[in-house]
C-alpha cells in the first residue's frame, strides 16, 4: 500500500514556503554542457547590498541546511543559496566529481545571474567547494568562512586514526545512509546531543525523499574527496578567512581546524564552539549566525601584535552566555567566564 503522506515532502514544501517569504525565488541555469544548476536567489538583486553565497554540506538539499539562516541574512545581502550537484535539482552527465568541478560549476551559475564577487560561506562539503572557488577565482570572492570542512585532510589521515571511521566505504555507508540504523549512526556522529527518540518510519521516509536518488554518483563524491588529498597540494587562499567549528565535531575532528588555520598563517581566525558537533548549523544557530553577521559585515580587524613581537589572529572559545570577537594584545591572558581567548 502507498503512503499517502510523507513528513519529509512536508517539510521540504514548508521550507521552499520560507526561503519564497525570506524574498528568494528558485532559478534553474543550464549551463549548456549537460550540466544545470538548481539555486534560490533574491527576486530583485539590491546592487547596494553586498552578495553572500551559502553553500551547502551532503544531505538533503540547500534548503533543509539554511533555511534557519535566510531571513536575516536577506535583510543585510543578496542571498544566493545554490544546490550543489546531485543535490535537490541541480546536476550533470558530465564524468567530474571534484570539488573544484564543482566550483566551477557554481560560479558559472553566479555569472550567468549576473553576480561577479560575492562572499562565501561553506558547511562541512560545502566548505571544501567555497574554499576551492577562494582558490579558482580569487578575484570574485571577497571573503570566506569555511564551516567544520575538513579541507586540510590528508589520505594518510584515515589509515592514521585520525576519523572513527576506518575505511572511505564505511564513511559512505553512514554519510549515505539507506538504513534507519545508519541514518541514526549519522545523527551520533553529527551532534553533540543526538536526539535518540526519532521513530524509524520518519526516518525510513527522510531516506526515501532524500537520499535514494543520485546515490552512487555522490559516492563517487566522496571517493573524489579522499583520494589522493595532501596538505601540499592545497593551495593557500589569499581571502580573509573565518574558520568556525564544534568543538566535538566527529566527523571532522578539530585537529583539521587546527590544520587550515597553521596553513592559512596570517589570513584567518578560528572560532570553536563549545558543546557542539559536527552540525552546528542547527546545533548553535544563533552563535553561527552572531559570528557570521559580525564577520560578513564588520570591516575584519587588522592584525595585532602580541607581546613577543609576533603577529597572529585570535583562537576564540565560545559559550552559551557570550560571543567571544577578537581582541587586541591588551586582553592577552584574561577570559570571559566560560570561554576561554588564546593569541597564536
Amino acid at each position: 500500500m502507498a503512503k499517502c503522506f510523507s513528513f519529509t515532502a512536508s517539510r521540504d514544501w514548508c521550507y521552499k514556503c520560507s526561503f519564497s517569504t525570506a524574498g528568494l525565488k528558485s532559478t534553474t541555469t543550464d549551463l549548456g554542457d549537460g550540466t544545470v544548476i538548481h539555486c534560490w536567489g533574491p527576486k530583485t538583486h539590491k546592487p547596494s547590498k553586498p552578495t553572500l553565497l551559502l553553500i551547502h554540506g551532503i544531505g538533503a538539499n540547500a534548503m533543509w541546511q539554511w533555511n534557519d539562516f535566510v531571513s536575516p541574512l536577506s535583510s543585510k545581502f543578496n542571498v544566493y543559496v545554490p544546490d550543489l550537484l546531485f543535490f535537490g535539482e541541480s546536476y550533470t552527465t558530465r564524468p567530474e566529481r571534484s570539488e573544484n568541478f564543482q566550483a566551477q560549476c557554481v560560479m558559472r551559475a553566479m555569472e550567468a545571474m549576473g553576480v561577479r564577487r560575492m562572499r562565501v560561506v561553506g558547511l562541512s562539503y560545502g566548505g571544501f567547494v567555497a574554499y576551492s572557488m577562494a582558490a579558482q577565482f580569487p578575484d570574485a570572492v571577497e571573503r570566506v568562512v569555511i564551516g567544520c570542512a575538513g579541507v586540510c585532510m590528508e589520505e594518510k589521515d584515515m589509515e592514521e586514526g585520525l576519523f572513527k571511521v576506518k575505511t572511505v566505504d564505511e564513511a559512505i555507508e553512514i554519510l549515505l545512509a539507506k538504513t534507519p540504523e545508519k541514518l541514526r549512526e549519522l545523527m551520533r556522529l553529527s551532534f553533540y546531543k543526538p536526539v535518540t527518540s526519532v521513530p524509524s518510519c520518519f526516518l525510513s521516509d527522510f531516506i526515501d525523499v532524500m537520499c535514494s536518488e543520485n546515490f552512487q554518483e555522490r559516492k563517487e563524491l566522496i571517493y573524489a574527496l579522499h583520494k589522493d588529498r595532501k596538505l601540499s597540494d592545497l593551495p593557500k587562499i589569499t581571502q580573509t578567512t573565518l574558520i568556525i567549528w564544534g568543538e566535538h565535531d566527529q566527523v571532522f575532528p578539530l585537529e583539521l581546524a587546527n590544520r587550515l588555520l597553521r596553513h592559512l598563517e596570517n589570513n584567518a581566525q578560528l572560532v570553536v564552539l563549545k558543546k557542539a558537533g559536527h552540525a552546528i548549523n542547527m546545533e548553535k544557530t544563533k552563535e553561527v549566525y552572531s559570528y557570521l553577521k559580525s564577520f560578513l559585515t564588520v570591516p575584519v580587524p587588522k592584525l595585532e601584535t602580541n607581546g613577543s613581537g609576533c603577529k597572529g589572529l585570535m583562537y576564540m572559545y565560545s559559550c552559551d552566555k557570550h560571543h567571544c570577537y577578537p581582541f587586541g594584545p591588551n586582553l592577552i591572558g584574561q577570559k570571559e567566564e566560560g570561554c576561554r581567548v588564546y593569541i597564536l
